[in-house]
């Protein structure tokens, strides 16, 4: 049975099936070989790659090839490196089969029948595994390293730091959605109307060894994504296996240690694990950070069930000395030593897959979660506090079910109900008392069903096409001027195209994706309040051209994207707490990234240049980066681990950070 993650995205599969017959009569305890050869993305063998299959387990040789005598029927392929899952899927053996995989970073334009294969362009998303793990616990809150995606490094505090997108502000959230992927279930992270940001997605409850890669998606091109799903998407994998471990890391003024524990036995798929962080950042005095972290895992193969249960507990508490107003100079780091960051949260989830058929599967899932914050800040204008606690909870079901030999068909639901109570913003007096600002109640109620098909129309021409529908209750009660209290139940509609030409490996030309889409995000429904409240739902329109090509060994990759917003929030407003609304926007950009892997490691470069200003007034968008210079590389070691050197640069507005 397979597990529908991001993880498949590391593998291209080619297939061949051979044909045998069995000269013996049919008993009940007749056997069918499945075998192959698995090799990795430079077309190499790879040695001592585990091979599960039927309850069977078995090591690659040394050509890379694997042979498993396996009961007639349907039955799930597992390819473990190290005894992390890269690669995982249902097949239908009901004879001798051989089925070869290519482990991968990126796919290219194949038909595939499952979930994760429904997304516009597969070439067009880049997948980052665990050899780009962010080892620094001065940057909590970032598991994973993205290239060309670098992120902004808090100064200071527990608030999570966040990915930067070309032209977007990610600090603020609204237009980057953040999902992790659990049993095949996609849970997003987004928390609308939070005091950090309008759809602030906050990581920092994740154990970074629990992470097996980060996929990085169009995000509004793919119908499986809806609210803040505009500039980018980020879909954390989290891991169904994990060696038991313990690991301290340091860098000399923060320090982490953490542990995991899982079943000797590597069939149990489950692990549980622990962390702790303390430190003071980048700062000259001590922060007092210290954050205390709980997560689990467990799945269970019941018949064609994958049934997936996941767990989280996480405080945080900062003094956050470090939050300056831009431009000026204060000594000891901090203008107000009564500022602080309190956060807790916890997660309960539950996930099935239920494989059907090798290219027919129905996943559902369900989840509760509870997050509270106590925030106190000054922006340079006095002391203010902004505090919440909110309960989400939601589901999803996914069916996925191939159209002929060449078409898929992707159906779904999402169902999502948040609810943040006594959000409040306080604002302390000259006696230090907090006097009440505003205070909210609100529930916010998603139902979004969505369907999606793609298919090769021609031999070189692959089509997606999809459709989302977002119907959003928004009820503000406002505790302190009731009159702005209102109810409202707005909808929006998501088509999404994409024509992709061409192939990866094409010897001459190009493989070229053309995609339009429409996306939005839901507005903090404070923003406004009172004779000017402001819409909302914030739609977008979005056009993106992208190609790739293989020169010279090197993987090239150019992308042009235009984004029209009919809103966009900027920085928060120290009077109220809330971010301000500098208009319509327009966001133009250019991406260009080569990559080369070798021998010994791997090498890329990225540069983004973007041009996002206010559509009224042609002003630049504040605190959205122009330029992203990016470098990574990595330097294999023993075993798994990677070595990575690594070099980000930002330019943006009025800024420059460097890390």
């Amino acid at each position: 049975m397979p597990r529908p993650s991001l993880t498949q995205l590391l593998a291209t599969v080619t297939l061949g099936i051979g044909l045998a017959h069995s000269g013996s009569t049919q008993t009940s305890v007749k056997q069918v070989e499945l075998s192959g050869v698995v090799r990795d993305q430079s077309g190499r063998s790879v040695i001592g790659a585990e091979i599960e299959a039927a309850g069977k387990t078995t090591l690659t040789d040394s050509s890379g090839a694997y042979s498993l005598a396996v009961v007639p029927g349907l039955t799930k392929l597992e390819v473990s490196l190290h005894h992390q899952t890269s690669f995982r899927i249902a097949l239908d053996v009901t004879q001798d089969r051989t089925f070869d995989i290519a482990l991968r970073e990126n796919d290219s334009v194949t038909v595939r029948a499952d979930e994760n294969a429904l997304t516009p362009d597969p070439s067009t998303q880049g997948f980052s595994r665990s050899d780009l793990l962010d080892a620094n616990p001065g940057r909590p809150g970032v598991p994973l390293s993205i290239p060309g995606y670098p992120t902004e490094t808090a100064s200071g505090g527990i608030k999570a730091p966040q990915y930067f997108a070309p032209g977007v502000a990610g600090d603020h959230g609204e237009p980057i959605a953040q999902f992790f992927q659990i049993g095949g279930f996609l849970f997003q992270n987004n928390l609308t109307a939070n005091a950090h940001g309008n759809g602030y997605a906050d990581p920092n409850f994740v154990i970074a060894s629990t992470v097996g890669g980060v996929l990085v998606d169009n995000a509004a091109y793919n119908a499986r994504y809806g609210d803040h799903s505009i500039n980018l998407a980020i879909t954390y994998d989290v891991k169904d296996r994990l060696p038991s471990f313990v690991q301290v890391t340091t860098d000399g003024r923060d320090g982490a240690i953490s542990a995991g524990w899982s079943p000797e036995n590597i069939s149990k798929r489950g692990w549980v694990a622990v962390e702790a962080l303390f430190g003071n950042g980048f700062l000259k005095r001590a922060e007092e950070r210290q954050q205390y972290k709980i997560n689990a895992s467990r799945t269970w193969e019941i018949g064609k069930h994958e049934l997936t249960a996941y767990g989280l507990g996480y405080y945080g508490f900062s003094r956050i000395p470090g939050l300056i107003p831009i431009n000026t100079f204060v000594p000891n780091d901090s203008i107000d030593l009564r500022q602080l960051d309190l956060t807790h949260t916890s997660l309960a989830l539950l996930a099935d897959h239920w494989q059907i058929s090798e290219k027919s599967a129905l996943t559902t899932g369900i989840y509760f979660r509870t997050y509270s914050l106590k925030l106190q800040s000054n922006f340079g204008d006095g002391l203010i506090r902004q505090s919440e606690f909110r309960t989400v909870q939601g589901g999803n079901a996914t069916y996925s079910d191939p159209l002929g030999q060449n078409w898929l068909l992707l159906v779904g639901l999402d169902a999502r109900r948040d609810a943040p109570r006594g959000l409040d913003l306080a604002k302390a007096d000259d006696a230090g008392q907090f006097q009440a600002v505003t205070s909210n109640d609100l529930t916010i109620t998603n139902v979004s069903p969505f369907v999606a098909v793609t298919g090769q129309m021609l031999p070189q021409l692959q089509v997606y096409l999809g459709l989302r529908r977002d119907q959003i209750r928004f009820g503000n009660r406002d505790n302190i001027q009731a009159a702005n209290s209102f109810d409202a139940w707005p909808g929006t509609t998501s088509p999404k195209v994409n024509f992709t030409f061409g192939r990866a490996d094409a010897p001459v030309l190009p493989q070229i994706a053309l995609s339009w889409a429409k996306a939005f995000h839901a507005n903090d429904p404070r923003i406004g309040d009172g004779s000017g409240r402001g819409d909302l739902l914030i739609p977008a329109r979005e056009y993106q051209l992208f190609a790739t090509k293989q020169v010279l060994g090197n993987e090239v990759r150019l992308t042009l994207a235009h984004i029209t917003n009919s809103a966009e929030l900027a920085k928060i407003d120290p009077d109220t707490g809330l971010q301000e609304d500098v208009g319509p926007s327009i966001n133009r950009f250019l991406t260009f990234a080569i990559r080369r892997r070798m021998n010994r490691g791997f090498l890329q470069v990225s540069w983004s240049a973007a041009d996002a200003r206010d559509r009224r007034l042609g002003q630049p968008i504040p605190e959205a980066p122009r330029t992203i210079i990016d470098a990574v590389g990595g330097l294999p070691h023993r075993g798994n681990p990677e070595v990575i050197p690594r070099y980000k640069s930002q330019l943006m507005t009025n800024r420059r950070y460097t890390h």
